[in-house]
């Protein structure tokens, strides 16, 4: 099938760019086909001088390009598997920051969205205040009985969704045309990763689903003594515009006013480390775009998150997949980081553990000789999907996103106190998980669900010998009208009732005798 026409334009102008800012000097031809390899050495011809490291010329050009290329360059951010460790770090630098769109635009936009004139909706509704490359924000106030209050409202840029869909088609067709003709792209999975990039984009166009995952950290969060997210105004919220409460606080970003104000910076820090992991490991679902311009601390000396586009999110397994390898550096129980791994499925089983167990020692080691300033979490586990990718360990994109999380935090915490202690702040937490989920409370939860799962199959037994009795019925009806069927149907038909009604009476002591052992136990 031949491409649309649209599709090479777009790359062919991405690629110029990316070519006159200096990117493919980042990039090592020789695991490339011959053709891409000649492209690359064409494409440095008219590479214009700079003294800039790599992590400008890329910011620089993926800038250039527009929103969708941005956000390709933070999505690759978090995949280093893709583009490599380097490139990936390079990545963490490019900040998503664009010029506002006229005024005008954003309430068209929002009278549009909300059905009423703004003068309506807003008592006052200001000039942007930040500018991105999906949206922008605005201040503005709303009535109440008591007079007013300062809300943000988020709108998305005109026209954004049909450039980052077209842009999107566009990336596809160049990963499906790389993996035809290059092995590397297939071990890469390019295909699969624009999917994921679609998918999260997707998420991002649709601002009741921004709202929905903060109305859903709010509750996570609801009895958390250090942390908040703002209120949701669900009245003044839709597709493309977001409202609610307005953070009156002083960003992580201004250490300055953060000292002026006496607040305690290592707590702080503290708070900042402690807080991302009760999400990660307590909630299963945590802010994954936690860098300082998105933190604030408010009058009452509480972290405020902000910006809920990008979201992670974790299963138990993975909860617990964390929280015990967590544990187990911190303890250098090196066997029982090993043996999650398995448990997991993470690395198959025809590798011993006893060989990993050692590769895992020597990552673990090193960081216990080292005072608690050089001792880096998320540099910890950089190592070990390094290490782990070595015994076959399929790439775990939520694991990756956890990771890049860890080091944003990570860095957001020593900047508040460089002499943060990682292992010491994050022992408490992820303890008190473990000991929930894991030790004689966690049993017991487990030991009741399981019986209520029995309560919930006997209490289907009724319902099961009704269908029973309605089957007979039937094959009756079936009869007297006239479709007969076979002596040997019959036949086969209440063997079969039988045995379902032996395979229930069985499992039902099995799942006694099982719970009875668990609960003594």
């Amino acid at each position: 099938m031949i491409p649309p026409l649209s599709h090479l334009i777009r790359l062919a102008r991405a690629g110029f760019v990316l070519a006159r800012e200096g990117v493919f000097a980042l990039v090592d031809p020789t695991p490339l086909p011959g053709i891409a390899q000649l492209g690359i050495r064409l494409a440095r011809l008219i590479e214009r001088p700079r003294s800039d490291s790599s992590a400008i010329r890329l910011s620089a050009a993926l800038s250039t390009l527009g929103p969708s290329y941005v956000k390709l360059g933070q999505f690759l951010a978090t995949r280093p598997d893709v583009v490599g460790l380097a490139i990936a770090q390079d990545l963490e630098s490019l900040q998503d920051k664009m010029p506002p769109f006229p005024q005008a635009e954003a309430e068209a936009a929002i009278e549009k969205a909300l059905g009423r004139p703004v003068q309506a909706l807003f008592a006052s509704f200001g000039p942007p205040v930040a500018a991105a490359s999906i949206a922008q924000v605005h201040r503005a106030e709303v009535a109440t009985e008591s007079g007013t209050k300062t809300v943000a409202v988020k709108v998305l840029r005109p026209g954004i969704e049909s450039n980052l869909k077209a842009d999107i088609r566009a990336f596809f067709f160049f990963a499906r045309l790389a993996e035809k003709h290059s092995a590397e792209a297939r071990r890469l999975r390019l295909t699969e990763v624009v999917a994921t990039l679609a998918r999260s984009v997707t998420v991002e166009l649709d601002l009741r689903l921004e709202a929905a995952a903060a109305s859903e950290m709010a509750d996570n969060v609801k009895d958390d003594p250090d942390f908040r997210v703002p209120a949701v105004d669900w009245e003044l919220t839709a597709h493309n515009v977001l409202t609610t409460e307005w953070v009156s606080g002083t960003p992580l970003s201004d250490r300055a006013t953060l000292e002026r104000r006496g607040l305690d910076l290592p707590k702080l820090g503290r708070t900042v480390i402690q807080s991302f992991l009760r999400h990660a490991v307590r909630d299963g679902f945590f802010h994954a775009d936690m860098h300082p311009g998105n933190l604030f601390v408010d009058d009452e000396g509480r972290l405020v998150a902000v910006d809920f586009g990008i979201m992670g999110r974790l299963t138990e397994k993975e909860r617990r997949f964390l929280a015990e390898i967590l544990f187990g550096f911190i303890t250098r129980d090196y066997r029982r980081v090993a043996e999650v791994h398995f448990e997991a499925g993470y690395v198959p089983p025809h590798h011993a553990v006893e060989s990993f167990m050692q590769a895992i020692r020597a990552i673990g080691e090193p960081i216990h000789n080292r005072t608690a300033a050089d001792i880096s979490m998320a540099k910890l586990l950089t190592l070990l999907f390094e290490v782990t990718s070595l015994y076959d360990m399929r790439t775990r994109p939520e694991l990756l996103l956890l990771q890049k999380t860890m080091v944003v935090v990570e860095g957001v915490g020593r900047m508040l106190d460089p002499s943060l202690d990682m292992w010491h702040t994050a022992e408490p937490v992820v303890r008190a998980w473990l000991e929930r989920n894991l030790g004689p409370v966690g049993r017991v939860e487990g030991a009741v669900e399981g019986v209520g799962e029995v309560g919930r199959f006997i209490g289907a037994v009724p319902g099961l010998l009704a269908r029973a009795s309605r089957l007979t019925d039937q094959i009756d009806l079936a009869t007297r009208d006239g479709i007969l069927l076979a002596p040997d149907t019959v036949a086969g038909i209440a063997e079969a009732e039988a045995r379902k009604n032996r395979g229930t009476t069985v499992a039902l002591w099995v799942i006694a005798f099982l719970l009875l052992l668990h609960l003594l136990g």
